[in-house]
């Protein structure tokens, strides 16, 4: 009973700090513009279900695919493991769904037992990726000690709390032989029994070595649930509202403001008559300025780096990187949200997301190709908020590089980029 009692109130503070965190992250996401995406209800439903569920943007690296999927499998299968735990520690029981799943419960745990496996094998391949063949889109200038080390830990995590759910039913196994105490026969073991021959053969020991591994597997797995506000990977639960809220337009279209294109209709239609729209700021300067769904994308972002491994800017040595971009939108973010956390909702500070975080210098190295776009496994759109950004720089400022002042200009004037007059433009042709 003091066992049970212990569980319930780790596990009962566990889910109370993980939702209070959470209910944070979604408070900061809601700081940003409201923008529509409940349009296409169907065509959302199969974006998540092939991009989120399926994984289909990750064969495009098949190595890095086959393992993410032994890990996300693993991931979502075992958790079904962890239900029978959570309900063994509330009520005192033990492997209560072997019951009534009879001859299939076999089956169930054996399954895990290889997914564990292969997920051991996933996570120590990754390691040694990372850590061994240092990939050149895993650093930058993004890249600094915490995201590596954020990246380790993970892995680290998931291996022990692997290896910890094999030992203990190595231990379960050898006490289900020995008939010992309430140990029934449940369950097959193709991996952990390998591992049977390692441990005692003392009852007394056994049990230790189940309990306490019972114990750091659960307890272990709430810890690894708070961790998650905190970390990239955030985003296996954030990967499928994102996916399912994708921008579903051609990519590359550009947004026009409201308030803009009833200025252009009104010019060119006298008797249009606009509907009044609210403009607070042309572009966006800050965080708050950009949609929530940029915000969510920030924090859904993976760090995986294969945005910028694409990006024709950044392998020409140019200083944009549309990770960092991500990267720094949540920091921004996440920083304006504990300033209300600590000074109320009114806070304000001296900081914005342009120059304080990121450069002119990055925004205008981006060439709009949407590589990063089409690169990202989770439907990120870094371009989104490179693009408002420059909006404000060009329509708030009026500091856009010469280059393209010039082109503005031609087009004012020729209504071509070029600064040919219309009546020359196909003397080409003559030539």
């Amino acid at each position: 009973m003091i066992g049970q009692i212990i569980f319930i109130i780790i596990l009962a503070t566990a889910v109370w700090l993980f939702s209070k965190n959470v209910g944070k992250i979604r408070r900061n996401i809601l700081l940003g513009r409201d923008t529509d995406r409940s349009d296409n209800p169907g065509e959302r439903w199969k974006t998540m279900a092939l991009v989120a569920l399926g994984q289909s943007k990750m064969v495009k690296r098949p190595f890095a695919a086959l393992m993410h999927f032994f890990i996300y499998v693993g991931f979502v299968i075992i958790n079904i493991e962890v239900l029978e735990i959570l309900i063994d520690g509330v009520f005192g029981s033990h492997r209560i769904f072997s019951h009534p799943l009879g001859g299939l419960y076999n089956l169930l745990i054996g399954g895990f037992e290889i997914l564990a496996l292969l997920v051991l094998v996933a996570c120590v391949a990754f390691l040694i990726r990372r850590n061994i063949g240092k990939l050149k889109r895993f650093s930058g200038v993004e890249m600094t000690a915490w995201p590596k080390s954020d990246a380790n830990y993970i892995l680290i995590i998931e291996i022990l709390l692997m290896t910890a759910f094999l030992t203990m039913n190595a231990a379960d196994s050898k006490l289900q032989l020995l008939n010992y105490g309430h140990y029934i026969k449940a369950g097959s073991f193709p991996v952990s029994g390998i591992l049977g021959p390692l441990l005692p053969d003392n009852a007394t020991a056994l049990e230790m070595i189940e309990r306490g591994c019972w114990w750091f597997h659960i307890i272990g797995i709430l810890a690894f649930l708070n961790y998650l506000p905190y970390s990239k990977h955030f985003h296996i639960l954030l990967a499928f509202p994102n996916t399912y809220y994708s921008n579903l337009n051609p990519k590359g279209k550009f947004t026009n403001m409201a308030s803009v294109t009833n200025e252009v209709k009104a010019m060119l239609d006298p008797s249009f008559v606009p509907e009044p729209v609210v403009v607070s700021r042309f572009g966006a300067k800050d965080v708050t300025d950009l949609t929530w769904k940029n915000l969510m994308e920030a924090y859904t972002c993976t760090e995986c780096g294969r945005c910028t491994s694409v990006c024709p800017a950044n392998q020409t040595g140019k200083l944009l990187s549309p990770r960092k971009i991500m990267m720094d939108t949540r920091d921004r973010i996440t920083e304006i949200g504990k300033g209300i956390d600590k000074n109320g909702k009114d806070f304000k500070d001296d900081k914005t997301l342009l120059d304080n975080y990121i450069t002119r210098e990055e925004l205008w190295a981006c060439t709009t190709c949407n590589a990063c776009v089409d690169a990202c496994p989770v439907n990120i759109n870094p371009l989104e908020i490179i693009n408002e950004m420059r909006r404000y720089i060009v329509m708030e400022e009026s500091q856009a590089p010469a280059s393209l002042n010039n082109m503005f200009g031609n087009v004012e004037n020729n209504g071509a980029p070029w600064k040919y007059s219309q009546a020359d433009r196909f003397n080409w042709k003559e030539e």
